[in-house]
């Protein structure tokens, strides 16, 4: 067969770094701080919830298209419940809609929004599903970089080149705050230029906030509460981040019910519907009390500071997220200026693994330098890992 067997387009996303380097981690034994999935699992009181619905029968065949009621509602309420001081509300019947994770949702937003051709200004560096969304709608990816300054151990947005990628072919802005995988977390000022930008060009805006709960400096403020935002903004949510069950792959889109029920069309022929059991839970999950949210918050914010130690004290330069559960470090001050030959070779030389975050940029040289470390695990693991990682200092 001389065709290809995979879309040229696609081709170049068909193996990930993640596989590469999870496999990696099993084969040496390493501690794997690479792909950002927690090591222990979310509430019991929510995995106990979804157990009952499977027994109760409740979700073991199709679930309704836009998902159960009770998630609906329970999406709508929690937005009410921690945005609603900002003016953001939704009606659970026709603006949410339920997906197969974030990852579901925003391609199909992706699918349903743009048309081949259309131009689409994403921050780099980004998730790596942006780039194989946007190409599977057959459009084309802007990227606006987020610029790392070492003095303030901070990434920044320039609005100026933001504006400046505007042109009369782009058709929507994907934005992700906080921003996987520099903890960038958007502010105000930034939040409201972005606002002001798409309303004068009359631009679509999808969001992804899985991490809204993860902020740990500064405040999570959804771009669709601000002026003119709300109408022409698609929110993407997520309880796989939140609630740490990664693996049940229920997240949702929150939107005016003409830009829900355009998402909707194009998730019906991805998935379908999925996660019928666990919508259940997650809808009970949604309801927990504030102090689960704050504790979640309170012991990643701690875990992030170990880890950052460790790597400050192992010579990394280290650029200390506000949000997330991912951690941006410079690998020059040891000497070394390739992210990929530098995390391949980490496994073997000190029983860690890391991603290079070049995989997420298009200027590949801009991400060069920069390796990413997830620290959602457990305080110990953290710990091991950081003594490990000495070995790079001592070398």
């Amino acid at each position: 067969m001389d065709r290809p067997l995979l879309n040229r387009r696609l081709a170049e996303f068909g193996t990930t770094i993640f596989a590469e380097m999870s496999a990696l981690a099993v084969r040496t034994g390493s501690i794997n701080l690479g792909q950002g999935f927690p090591d222990a699992d979310g509430p019991e009181e929510v995995r106990e919830a979804a157990v009952r619905a499977l027994r109760d029968g409740r979700g073991n065949q199709y679930p309704p298209g836009p998902g159960i009621p009770e998630l609906r509602t329970a999406v709508a309420a929690h937005q009410q419940r921690f945005y609603g001081h900002l003016g953001l509300s939704y009606d659970p019947d026709t603006e949410v809609l339920i997906t197969a994770g974030a990852t579901e949702a925003l391609a199909a937003s992706l699918l349903a929004l743009l048309e081949p051709g259309d131009e689409v200004i994403a921050l780099e560096p980004y998730y790596d599903s942006y780039a194989a969304g946007i190409a599977l709608a057959g459009s084309r990816r802007i990227p606006v970089t987020l610029r790392a300054d070492a003095e303030s151990g901070t990434y920044r947005l320039d609005l100026d080149e933001l504006r400046d990628a505007i042109t009369g072919n782009t058709r929507l802005i994907l934005l992700n705050t906080p921003h996987n995988p520099t903890g960038t977390v958007l502010s105000r000022e930034e939040l409201a230029e972005i606002a002001r930008l798409a309303c004068e060009r009359d631009l679509l805006v999808i969001t992804d906030e899985v991490y809204e709960h993860l902020v740990f400096e500064g405040e999570h403020l959804p771009l669709a509460s601000f002026p003119g935002m709300r109408e022409r903004t698609v929110t993407i949510g997520s309880a796989g981040k939140t609630f740490s069950f990664t693996g049940w792959k229920v997240g949702w889109v929150t939107a005016p019910a003409e830009l829900v029920g355009a998402v909707r069309s194009a998730k019906q022929f991805l998935t379908y519907v999925s996660a019928g059991p666990f919508q259940y839970a997650v809808a009970e999950a949604l309801a927990l009390p504030d102090s689960y949210f704050t504790e979640l918050r309170d012991d990643l914010r701690a875990k992030r500071d170990v880890l950052a130690t460790g790597l400050t004290a192992a010579g990394f330069q280290v650029f200390r997220p506000s949000g997330t559960y991912f951690i941006t470090t410079d690998i020059r001050p040891l000497g070394h200026d390739d992210g990929f030959a530098f995390c391949r070779a980490l496994p073997e030389r000190v029983g860690v693994v890391a991603i290079p975050n070049a995989v997420f940029y298009d200027h590949k040289t801009q991400g060069a330098p920069y390796v990413r470390f997830a620290f959602c695990k457990q305080e110990a693991v953290l710990r091991e890992a950081a003594e490990r990682l000495q070995k790079l200092y001592r070398a």
